[in-house]
């Protein structure tokens, strides 16, 4: 007769872990939790700067307003204040395009024949309006942005004035200009100019 033996293999029962091991795995699971809020955290900051950049690469890829896409006039006259005087030089994109300004616009005292004339320019506040700040101006076709000039004339007719004709406007970043007819005498051939803005507050 043939004997069969059945082999049962017996397993040895797991050893349970210590209180320093329950320890170290409750350590492991935080820390993958901590690793997962931080890398929403991570990506979610990532999306901001992405949308960030995004916003910014548009403005920079705004090509800016060249002097021969813009129609640079005299707006509003002002008057007002002892021997001030001020005028709203007016910039109007007519490139069929969006294009970007930003900054002060370039000044200059020209006489009769052209010629240059000393003219010291200051940036920022005028006897009409308050500096608005530097932006910059996405203008689309046909929009327009504005910027203040102001002067005093308190020693017209003397030699402690200069007598211009002509005014030469130069656009922010731009080096070329555009002269427009300005019979006036300027103390000292100093000008005053704001910033560009779509629209400023004056008085006078």
């Amino acid at each position: 007769m043939t004997e069969y033996r059945t082999t049962t293999t017996e397993q040895t029962p797991a050893a349970r872990p210590t209180g320093a091991r329950l320890a170290g795995r409750r350590f492991g699971r935080a820390a993958l939790a901590l690793a997962a809020v931080a890398g929403l955290g991570l990506a979610g900051a990532a999306a901001a700067r992405a949308a960030d950049g995004g916003a910014t690469s548009g403005t920079a890829s705004t090509p800016t307003c060249s002097p021969a896409a813009l129609k640079t006039t005299f707006g509003r006259h002002l008057t007002g204040g002892m021997n001030h005087a001020g005028v709203v030089l007016t910039f109007r994109n007519l490139s069929g395009t969006t294009c970007a300004l930003r900054g002060f616009p370039g000044v200059g005292l020209e006489d009769a024949a052209h010629r240059t004339l000393p003219t010291h320019t200051h940036r920022g506040d005028t006897w009409y309006a308050g500096d608005p700040g530097t932006k910059t101006l996405l203008l689309k076709d046909g929009e327009a942005a504005e910027a203040v000039l102001a002067w005093t004339h308190v020693d017209a007719g003397t030699s402690e004035a200069v007598h211009a004709s002509y005014l030469e406007i130069t656009p922010p970043a731009a080096t070329t200009h555009r002269t427009l007819a300005f019979p006036e005498w300027v103390d000292n051939g100093d000008l005053h100019v704001t910033a560009l803005a779509r629209h400023i507050d004056v008085s006078g």
